[in-house]
């Protein structure tokens, strides 16, 4: 019998068929000719997953998230993995609740997990320990199992994201944050706005915290000493001069990239605006940020930065060539 588990979800028994026994897997040539959901093609399981250097012993590493389909995180991770000679391998894990999944996948073989929305701050109560900054952040992107199978959360996400701005905004001060002193206004009210939210405040940078649910936006705000305003107010919100706009929402996010947080007429009034969603690289936020000569921050530069950490944390700082 071989057995191969179907649609998207299924994805995982057709690259892990080696690891566990199986006596082959199924790709197809073409990836406009699939006959199911979730069917990788020949030339992702040799390139991207590297499917005949995978083997018993190989570790099982990947991105929890729900949608999943759309993230480069295998195509980054996995090229990296090969790079340095880990045994891993990476994989999109579409989930519906993360405490279940985690639980189900509780093999010492699942050794990492980069976690994505919605899950980042469910995934503080799913961990056994912290470390200080995803404990202050009460968010996490990261999670590693330790070989007593406790797990560890971790957060990239606040200096992939505040080193990118940081870079967009430009300093010949090296002693000094070019956010320090500024106003940031955060969009959004979860695990990477707080990620962000916290860098920023860190870094000095002055918070304004806008979010479609009002509750949730002023529980953030007041946690970095902020301020609150409901997403609509953004429309008319006259910030000063310098101000940074971040969305950290997942609006304009492939397959919904007609959607943004922020009208095109109040973008003027912003020095930077910074996008999360990497997936297009250039989102309706920024294309229209352009459009009004803003500079802007693809959230490429924080997809790439947060995963050189959680690359760190998976192979315990291993270097490559």
């Amino acid at each position: 019998m071989i057995g191969l588990v179907m649609s998207e979800r299924g994805l995982m028994s057709r690259v892990l068929s080696p690891k566990f026994g199986g006596y082959l897997t199924f790709g197809i040539l073409d990836a406009t000719k699939t006959s199911a959901s979730g069917q990788p093609t020949l030339e992702e399981l040799l390139d991207i997953y590297n499917i005949r250097c995978i083997g018993p012993d190989t570790k099982v590493l990947g991105l929890i998230a729900n949608p999943v389909k759309q993230s480069k995180s295998p195509i980054l991770h996995n090229k990296c993995l090969q790079s340095v000679g880990y045994n891993a391998v990476y994989l999109p894990l579409l989930a519906d609740d993360l405490a279940r999944f985690l639980d189900t996948y509780s093999s010492p073989d699942f050794s990492g997990f980069s976690c994505s929305l919605p899950f980042k701050v469910d995934a503080v109560h799913c961990c056994h320990e912290h470390d200080a900054v995803a404990k202050s952040i009460g968010a996490i992107n990261t999670i590693v199992r330790k070989s007593d199978g406790k797990l560890v959360g971790y957060n990239t996400d606040y200096i992939g994201a505040i080193s990118a701005i940081e870079d967009g905004l430009g300093s010949k001060d090296a002693a000094m944050s070019p956010l320090s002193g500024r106003l940031i206004v955060v969009v959004g009210a979860g695990g990477a706005a707080k990620a962000i939210a916290y860098g920023a405040k860190k870094k000095g940078a002055r918070v304004v915290v806008a979010n479609r649910t009002y509750e949730k936006a002023v529980t953030l705000a007041n946690a970095v000493g902020g301020q609150a305003l409901r997403l609509a107010d953004l429309e008319n919100f006259r910030p000063e001069e310098g101000t940074i706009l971040a969305n950290a929402t997942s609006l304009g996010m492939y397959p919904n990239v007609d959607g943004t947080p922020v009208p095109k007429k109040a973008l003027r009034f912003y020095d930077v605006v910074f996008d999360a969603v990497y997936a297009p690289k250039v989102t309706r936020l920024l294309r229209e940020a352009k459009e009004h000569g803003v500079k802007v921050v693809s959230g490429v530069e924080m997809f790439v930065r947060q995963a050189m950490g959680q690359f760190e944390h998976f192979t315990g700082g291993i270097e490559g060539s």
